[in-house]
């Protein structure tokens, strides 16, 4: 198959033929037919997840068709529609059995454990947990874009920061996660500040629903009136970490979605003087996919609007590399199908 490969971290990734892989018993190899180009992505090829082994190649987001089925699997057959959440659980652990998938203590992330999506082809571990069966009316291409950052931010929101109608939401942030998160904020009824530093990026978190827009913390308290009740760093900076924090009002939640190359210093005089509530998303496990499926299906969540690029296999080793500096808002899906 070809794929995206890199030798070295911070390397010049190349697309190259490597081997099919084959399904474990427990597992399918699915047919890559969208796979999203994610920040994370480039944390990994950057060389800040310590797990990675090298050759390696990269993406955790991905929609297709199984393409082969292990000798173990019951309830899947070549030919469905499927995606994955980005943290695929084991199904038999303690975390799993209280329905944590998402920390699972044995966890593979196709992307960084193993070969990824940024292939014609990858395999996933124990389709029971971790097969999310694909709505004929949901194309691959939002279904790849929910993998991580739509997914992630919708837990964030909805499940982790318990979002109520009337409230303020800031949103630091507004690449693909930061994105999805003023959808589904202002979709739950909230009044959503976006913070970023791109006029392009503000215009399409106004798209979504934003009620307002700022640079910084301060900007955000005088918005809002002393402060958000909820708010997320979509981004994985110390800078917007520490801003997500400081325009909290009294009883605040901060929500950690982005990831850091280094764990930031965070302002915890001000967590511990005003109560705050400090939380971490680490995606959505896939027995509530359904109920960000439904949302996404009822329009009010209008993902296939956040992307923003389309591109094939050979031009993504460019998009990887030049992705903590380029400046487009927006989810960018690769379509390894797609000739030069």
């Amino acid at each position: 198959m070809r794929a995206v490969v890199f030798d070295q971290f911070s390397g010049p990734p190349a697309v190259r033929s490597v081997p099919d892989p084959a399904p474990p018993d427990t597992g399918v190899v699915i047919a890559v037919e969208s796979t999203g180009l994610c920040r994370s992505d480039w944390h990994g090829w950057a060389g800040h997840d310590p797990g990675i082994e090298l050759p390696h190649v990269p993406g955790h987001e991905l929609a297709g068709a199984i393409a082969a089925v292990g000798r173990s699997v019951e309830g899947w057959s070549v030919g469905d529609r499927v995606t994955v959440p980005f943290v695929c659980a084991c199904g038999v652990c303690a975390s799993c059995a209280r329905g944590g998938q998402t920390v699972c203590e044995r966890q593979t992330q196709p992307g960084f454990t193993h070969w990824g999506s940024f292939a014609e082809y990858v395999a996933i571990e124990n389709a029971a947990v971790n097969l999310v069966a694909l709505p004929e009316d949901v194309p691959a291409d939002v279904a790849a874009a929910l993998g991580c950052r739509v997914a992630t931010s919708y837990r964030a929101v909805v499940g982790l920061g318990r979002v109520a109608p009337g409230e303020w939401v800031a949103v630091h942030g507004c690449g693909g996660v930061g994105l999805a998160a003023v959808a589904i904020a202002a979709a739950a009824g909230a009044r959503v500040v976006a913070v970023d530093i791109s006029p392009q990026a503000l215009d399409l978190a106004c798209d979504l629903g934003a009620h307002a827009v700022a640079a910084t913390a301060d900007e955000v308290v005088e918005i809002t009136g002393g402060g958000a009740h909820l708010s997320l760093d979509a981004l994985g900076s110390p800078q917007t970490c520490a801003g997500s924090i400081l325009s909290l009002r009294r009883w605040g939640r901060h929500v950690q979605v982005g990831l850091f190359a280094e764990d930031p210093v965070v302002p915890m005089s001000r967590v511990i003087a005003w109560e705050l509530t400090l939380l971490g998303s680490h995606g959505l496990a896939a027995h509530a996919y359904p109920d960000l499926l439904a949302l996404v299906r009822s329009g009010k969540v209008p993902v296939e609007s956040m992307i923003t690029r389309r591109i094939g296999l050979d031009d993504a080793p460019a998009a990887l590399s030049t992705m903590d500096t380029a400046g487009a808002g927006g989810i960018t899906v690769i379509d390894p199908r797609q000739s030069a």
